[in-house]
């Protein structure tokens, strides 16, 4: 299933208002359902997990910097979702359910904007392959490091303490024009939502990088004709 179907099928999804605020489950290619439907259907069926091919947050903005760079927006969600890929599951931290995704490729960000000037009636999509993402993050070099090398052979429940150490890792490292990723989203910040101007050659080095990193498509809609527009 290509990154338009996915996006397409999101959209459609939203306008049916079948999309909940916060976390969902894509299964398949065809189903969207939230994580609280997801986790019962396990109760019953536990191979439901191996059909969860995308992760898809909602959620509502009045930030332009969150429309821009929406994976700057929650630094754990990508870890997250390597480590249950690779047969980790974190209790405790809801997003990915009670059990590893082996078949996980997809981290799917779905943002509707407030109203705001000229950025009303805006709903953001953008997809990233998980497996593109945690490589370009170092994620595979760095869960090695914690947790060791070892490929599993039964899923493991991670402690807080690897869980951390893994994410402190992950989001330290200057992978956005010699920035880390928190400092990379609050420049952003500061030059979309406080409009510090002056921040212009940053943030497109930090864009470019952006763009290396995840590889992400993205696409944007006008929720008033449900047109695509220019991002």
């Amino acid at each position: 299933m290509d990154e338009y179907r996915i996006a397409e099928l999101v959209k459609d999804r939203y306008r049916m208002r079948s999309i909940k605020a916060d976390d969902n489950v894509l299964l398949n290619d065809r189903t969207i359902i939230s994580i609280e439907s997801y986790e019962h259907s396990y109760l019953d069926n536990e191979s439901i997990s191996n059909h969860v091919i995308g992760y898809v947050n909602y959620d509502i903005t009045n930030y332009v910097s969150t429309l821009e760079f929406p994976m700057l927006r929650k630094s754990d969600f990508i870890p997250y979702a390597y480590l249950h890929k690779i047969g980790y599951v974190i209790i405790g931290d809801r997003p990915f359910g009670p059990a590893p995704l082996p078949n996980l490729k997809y981290i799917i960000y779905c943002i509707k904007t407030y109203t705001r000037y000229e950025f009303e009636d805006r709903l953001v999509i953008e997809l990233v392959d998980l497996d593109v993402a945690a490589n370009n993050l170092n994620l595979p070099k760095i869960v090695s490091s914690v947790l060791g090398p070892k490929l599993l052979s039964k899923s493991k429940i991670i402690e807080y303490t690897e869980r951390n150490r893994i994410i402190e890792s992950t989001i330290s490292q200057k992978l956005f024009a010699g920035h880390t990723w928190d400092d990379a989203n609050r420049i952003v910040y500061r030059y979309f939502d406080e409009n510090k101007r002056d921040l212009s050659k940053e943030v497109l080095k930090i864009s470019e990088a952006y763009e290396r990193v995840f590889r992400p498509y993205r696409i944007m809609f006008d929720t008033k004709t449900w047109e695509p527009v220019l991002v």
